[in-house]
Parts: structure tokens; C-alpha cells; sequence
């Protein structure tokens, strides 16, 4: 079964965090993600830029309504995305555990209802 691991982390600039802290950062989700790649469970990971560079669309009273930034002012943002495909939810939420951004912020474990490839929707 297709899970979504969404991993909502406070944002912070590089200044705030620091160089060496961000580079082993960045070491620990090449870690994370080589581990769940090894296991054969990884389809697919993003990671998004900062929500200051964000559009956030909504449809008000019949008209397109565009907002710059995201669309929810809350501390923690999405950073990213690791899309497993594991047999059940618990094998979910323990690689869930591992992401290396559940010691600062949470880790969102979603099933994936479809998808779309080839040009059709398929069940996940």
C-alpha cells in the first residue's frame, strides 16, 4: 500500500540555522532516503522550497482568488514529500519514525487513494 510521508518542519533561514547544521541535515535525508530506497519501499520524494515562494489559489465567489505565500500562518510549514509503497501502516509510520525531521517537527502519514500514470487514474 502507497503511504505519503508529509514532513512539516519550522522554516528557518540558512543564518538562523547554520551552515554545518544544514549540511548535516542534508546528510541525514541522503541517509534516510538511501535506507528506505535500499529497502525497495521509495517511489518518489520532493523537496519544496521555502512557502514564502508559494502561491496559494482559491476559488471565491465564482472568482479565482490568488494569495503569494501559504495558505495556512501556522509555525510549522511542508517541507517535503517521501511516497512509500509498504505493505501496511505500521511499516509506514516506522520509517515515519526515522525521517530524520520527526526530532524537530512532525512527520504526516497519509494513504494515497490514486494515482496517475500513463494518462489514467489507478487505485494506489
Amino acid at each position: 500500500m502507497r503511504y505519503t510521508l508529509l514532513l512539516h518542519y519550522p522554516e528557518a533561514s540558512e543564518e538562523e540555522i547554520g551552515r554545518e547544521a544544514i549540511e548535516a541535515g542534508m546528510a541525514a535525508f541522503r541517509a534516510y532516503a538511501d535506507s528506505l530506497d535500499a529497502a525497495g519501499v521509495l517511489r518518489s520524494a520532493e523537496v519544496l522550497q521555502p512557502s514564502s515562494a508559494s502561491t496559494t489559489v482559491r476559488l471565491r465567489d465564482g472568482e479565482l482568488a490568488i494569495q503569494d505565500g501559504p495558505f495556512a500562518d501556522t509555525k510549522e510549514q511542508l517541507g517535503g514529500t517521501f511516497v512509500v509503497d509498504v505493505p501496511d501502516l505500521d511499516a509506514a509510520l516506522d520509517w515515519a519514525g526515522r525521517a530524520p525531521s520527526v526530532s524537530w517537527g512532525a512527520v504526516e502519514v497519509r494513504p494515497c487513494a490514486v494515482r496517475y500514470i500513463d494518462g489514467a487514474w489507478q487505485p494506489a
